[in-house]
């Protein structure tokens, strides 16, 4: 077989290939080492070409096959792993520290969309001005984000504040994966507290009211 000079073959191909023994592989070959001449001389009794690929190995690998045959198969193969890789993407969504219900809702929407397909989600709050006193209220609202998409997300990091940013990233679970990692389960009891903490003035001051009630009642 011939080659252009000018353009060199990606693999080396018969007389192109200088080392004194190879093992050869092919179908219907059994495996074995052999001079490389006797390699050579093999590849043309059987009207095909010896095409070296691994030459790293010790010693090298060379296939016995056809040169164009070859370079079709490797060209397939790259081209399968190539639809079966998935690109994945980095998506934002921004949050203010007092997003409206129904803003959240819609954001959260456009969340699953992009995690079912396989994209990642960075959410974040961001704090314009003085707004940066809620940030705990940001902080609770990042988690129940998370909360909210446990069921095909994972969290590769709780919100952590740089700048006048506090962000989190989640990433879309692989099937099978556990429902709730640790972080997870970290962060749903965090929102639990919070609003638990939130909730507790609003108790108090029914309790006392209830106990007013029953003195004036007495």
């Amino acid at each position: 077989m011939k080659f252009d000079k000018k353009k060199q073959p990606q693999y080396r191909v018969n007389e192109q290939i200088h080392v004194k023994e190879v093992r050869i592989v092919g179908e219907g070959v059994e495996s074995v080492v052999m001079p490389t001449r006797d390699a050579l001389r093999m590849a043309e009794e059987n009207g095909v070409d010896l095409v070296e690929i691994s030459p790293n190995a010790v010693p090298p690998v060379c296939r016995l096959i056809e040169y164009s045959k070859f370079l079709y198969q490797q060209k397939k193969k790259a081209k399968e792993m190539k639809a079966k890789q998935v690109k994945v993407e980095l998506k934002e969504i921004r949050f203010g520290p007092q997003t409206a219900e129904a803003d959240y809702n819609f954001k959260l929407k456009h969340a699953i969309e992009f995690l079912k397909d396989g994209n990642k989600v960075k959410a974040y709050v961001f704090f314009k001005g003085r707004s940066i006193v809620f940030k705990e209220q940001g902080e609770v609202l990042l988690l129940r984000f998370a909360n909210d998409l446990e069921e095909i997300a994972k969290v590769e990091n709780m919100p952590v504040l740089e700048g006048k940013r506090m962000s989190i990233m989640l990433s879309p679970k692989k099937p099978g994966q556990p429902k709730k990692s640790q972080q997870k389960a970290d962060a749903e009891r965090k929102l639990i507290s919070e609003k638990n903490k939130s909730a507790t003035p609003a108790v108090e001051e029914t309790a006392t009211a209830e106990i007013e009630e029953t003195s004036s009642e007495e």
